[in-house]
């Protein structure tokens, strides 16, 4: 008798050691949502060993269709079907270990809201904020420094986290909307505990968490409600070419392939045009598309299936979860291409009005036009992503504002050249345009702080075909006059720190020109909001005649002709308005200054453009 007593407490200690080497760590998307397009699921288990158990699920609608094992024996994925018809609820993973159940985890499937699958995402009746999250406003100074965050504010260095947070978007959301503004666009938020230079975001550490000094998953949730409550849309910002090196798994990682260069890091050559040279090797291919970005952003192989799919779960979570109006994608030529192609397919797939625009920064437009859908290759390349942002033409725009338009070639002639190109874009009303962003020099620094080319380049940007996207600042004129460092480039928005002796938000402290420039974008902005020929109408320019330094572009539609004249020149100029009689503007009689709101009369033979500035017309038919 004793010796089956001593027998059974044995086997009830082993029993006990076994269940106290479980446990599960991670599990990663927590919980999804019922009535998806795609019925699958991938869920990522982690926790020590967990590879030894083996999962079920008793919930009507859903199945494991197949559980993965991987090189490292703390990682377990899972696949699950669900059906298309199953209702919201909670139902018990199990985790069992020769028939016996050894752990659980109770996940949700959530009800979806109303019309997510529909959503509509950004357009070119949109006006998209750029702003760096560290650097716009601190709205909850009790976060700048966390628990477990290695890296600690220091507004002082250049390159530290200064505690601008989601708090400071949400305080100032009014500011943002009487801008004009219709979407905001913020630097990546997921979590960035790298040891430093994390406040820019793009060395994330884990993929499903907010950075906890911006706030939480609930706050960016918040922001993005707050924000649809004054027809603002949300976009995030996402990175599939790399982590961070500090990021959790990189401790233990899944595979022997999770990375590219898994053993030793090798720096990518950058060279984009790799994707779609005809003659490329393919020793040059794998050197710009599997080298690392720097030695902390290790590159991710997509070509691993788990990690392919680990990367499209987690970018629709966040859609779903946030209520997002749209993506941009960080370095869109590096990841691998075909993996992008299917990424954008089922992100499009399952948000058919959705959008999103990838960052291609090439000035060529025959590399840009690559990467659109709809652009029919060479190599038989195809593409899902809607819209590519316009290096081109941003480059046109600084050139064209500052070169000497009494040179054969130069000045405003580089605007038209540039559309010119259009042809080779499947939908150019889809490209992203902008003056600036958070990686180059401010745009009234790139034109010499000359205020009057300033107000003809936003004038252009308003009108022109595509969608707005303006860096936070650039309303007042921010600069980067020591140097061309992001630091500097990304620096704080005045006003957004309790104590700053300028408020950009109230208008205490600003220059006179600081607050002209203020009031005309808000002016150009709102005004935009509300004007279809902008948003869908067609466009047609008239080139500069040789050394004019004049150039004229029309947007119109069944509606209404928006006329816009640039003159770079040092004394006003008078236009003939034959050629545009006959083209675009016909009998009109009348049109509006959009920026005095005085009535102009077009049975005139000319115009008068003042020197150094912009004649902006709305023409109603």
């Amino acid at each position: 008798m004793k010796k089956i007593i001593s027998i059974l407490i044995m086997t009830l200690a082993l029993n006990a050691t076994i269940d106290a080497k479980y446990k599960i760590d991670r599990l990663e998307p927590a919980f999804w949502w019922a009535g998806m397009e795609n019925s699958e699921l991938q869920i990522m288990a982690y926790g020590p060993n967990i590879s030894d158990l083996r999962p079920s699920i008793d919930y009507p609608g859903v199945s494991i269709e197949r559980s993965t094992l991987v090189e490292s024996p703390n990682y377990l994925f899972l696949y699950l079907n669900i059906d298309k018809s199953v209702k919201p609820g909670t139902f018990d993973i199990t985790f069992n270990r020769k028939g016996k159940k050894v752990l659980s985890y109770t996940y949700e499937l959530k009800a979806r809201k109303e019309g997510s699958a529909a959503r509509q995402g950004y357009d070119a009746s949109d006006v998209m904020c750029l702003i760096t999250p560290d650097r716009f406003a601190n709205g909850n100074p009790d976060n700048d420094n966390v628990a477990g965050m290695t890296e600690q504010s220091n507004r002082a260095d250049l390159n530290g986290r200064h505690g601008g947070d989601l708090d400071g978007i949400i305080n100032n959301l009014d500011y943002l909307d009487d801008m004009g503004y219709t979407a905001l666009w913020l630097n990546p938020v997921m979590e960035n505990n790298m040891t430093s230079t994390s406040y820019h975001g793009y060395a994330i550490t884990d993929f499903y968490e907010t950075d906890a000094r911006y706030g939480s998953n609930e706050d960016y949730l918040r922001l993005s409600e707050k924000a649809e409550e004054r027809g603002i849309k949300l976009i995030i910002d996402m990175i599939l070419n790399h982590c961070g090196s500090e990021h959790w798994w990189m401790e233990d990682l899944p595979c022997n392939d999770w990375l590219n260069f898994q053993d030793g890091w090798q720096p990518t050559t950058h060279v984009r045009e790799t994707n779609m040279d005809p003659y490329a090797s393919d020793y040059d291919k794998k050197m710009h598309s599997d080298g690392w970005f720097v030695e902390t952003m290790p590159d991710l192989n997509q070509r691993n299936p788990l990690l392919a799919d680990y990367l499209i779960y987690n970018t629709i979570w966040w859609v779903e979860y946030a209520n997002l109006g749209g993506i941009r994608m960080d370095t869109y030529p590096y990841p691998d291409k075909e993996f992008m192609s299917e990424w954008t397919r089922r992100v499009m797939k399952e948000y058919p009005n959705f959008n999103i625009v990838g960052e291609e920064w090439s000035t060529n437009p025959s590399i840009v036009s690559y990467w659109q859908k709809g652009k029919i290759n060479h190599d038989g390349y195809i593409s899902y992503m809607p819209g590519i942002f316009d290096f081109p033409l941003q480059e046109a725009l600084i050139k064209g504002l500052n070169e000497d338009d009494s040179h054969w070639g130069q000045g405003l002639i580089k605007l038209y050249g540039t559309l010119a190109n259009d042809h080779l874009y499947a939908d150019p009303m889809q490209l992203v345009t902008f003056p600036d962003n958070h990686d180059m020099s401010r745009f009234y620094t790139q034109i010499n702080e000359d205020f009057d080319l300033f107000k003809m380049g936003m004038a252009y940007l308003t009108v022109t075909r595509g969608i707005p996207q303006i860096y936070y600042g650039t309303e007042i004129l921010m600069t980067n006059p020591n140097s061309d460092s992001h630091g500097e480039i990304r620096g704080d928005f005045p006003g957004g720190w309790e104590g700053d002796e300028i408020n950009a938000f109230t208008g205490e402290g600003l220059s006179a020109d600081q607050k002209e420039a203020q009031a005309l974008l808000k002016k150009l902005f709102n005004w935009r909001k509300s004007n279809t020929a902008i948003h869908n109408g067609e466009l047609k320019h008239f080139a500069p005649a040789k050394q004019s330094g004049i150039y004229t572009l029309f947007r119109y539609n069944d509606d209404s002709i928006v006329m816009l004249v640039m003159n770079k020149n040092s004394e006003a100029k008078n236009l003939s308005l034959s050629n545009f009689k006959n083209e675009v503007l016909g009998d009109a009689t009348e049109a509006i200054n959009v920026m005095t709101d005085k009535t102009i009369n077009l049975k005139q033979d000319e115009l008068s453009i003042d020197a150094r500035s912009f004649l902006l017309l709305e023409i109603k038919k």
